[in-house]
């Protein structure tokens, strides 16, 4: 099975673990999640950050 993975730095979809690791976010299963992983990464932000202050109430 194939990983996809979406370079920070340059916006682009690699197949497999082509950049260093901090340029990169994934694993996606596929190359047109890993195209929307900014969006991803941000919608997963503002649940950790919800779940965060849901926990210190």
């Amino acid at each position: 099975m194939t990983d996809y993975w979406y370079n920070l730095e340059t916006g682009a979809v690699e197949e497999g673990m082509v950049s260093p690791g901090y340029d990169r976010a994934g694993p996606f299963t596929s190359a047109e999640e890993a195209a929307r992983a900014p969006e991803i990464i941000k919608q997963r932000s503002k649940q950790w950050a919800a779940e965060d202050a849901a926990e210190d109430r």
